[in-house]
């Protein structure tokens, strides 16, 4: 899968599927996107080639250890963001900078507790009040790619959850 800014200027191409898809609908993610929700495809950081000027900004979030988004240098989009407990390892790329975006579609809808009402959920995709424990809903094949990443490095005890 392809995917890029609004202006272009950074480009990135997913060398393998994601590992999992999720749609965030807490008040963090609605005022970091300016929209009712966040999407991201969460896909391991070396397993994204990213071509272009990119910066980095570390902003707040609800844990309070903070997430770095990587945007273009030129149009400031978010391509992806890191978050602490998963840190550089993983990175959660935005699925609306896909070049066709309708190719992936969210596997749980987490936070719904503060999803806009006018949110309609669909039937037969798991939604969380808050978190998940990834061994509830993540394939095989995706934990043990997740287990792979804890070994290549040092893991937050404090941190059960990629996010």
């Amino acid at each position: 899968m392809n995917g890029r800014c609004i202006c272009g200027s950074v480009t990135y191409r997913l060398a393998d599927a994601p590992l999992f898809v999720q749609c965030c609908h807490c008040s963090w993610c609605q005022r970091e996107t300016g929209s009712a929700f966040a999407v991201n495809a969460l896909i391991e950081t070396d397993r994204v080639a990213v071509t272009g000027p990119v910066r980095e900004r570390t902003i707040p979030t609800a844990s309070g250890k903070g997430q770095v988004l990587v945007q273009c240098a030129d149009c400031g989009g978010t391509i992806l963001s890191h978050y602490a407990g998963a840190g550089r390892a993983m990175a959660f790329v935005r699925t609306g900078t896909l070049d066709d975006a309708t190719t992936l579609s969210p596997d749980i809808h987490i936070f719904v507790g503060t999803r806009r009402p006018w949110v309609v959920l669909p039937d037969g995709v798991p939604a969380a009040q808050g978190y998940y424990r990834a061994a509830d809903h993540w394939s095989p094949a995706a934990l043990a790619r997740r287990e792979a990443l804890r070994g290549a490095r040092p893991r937050d005890p404090a941190a059960p959850n990629p996010q």
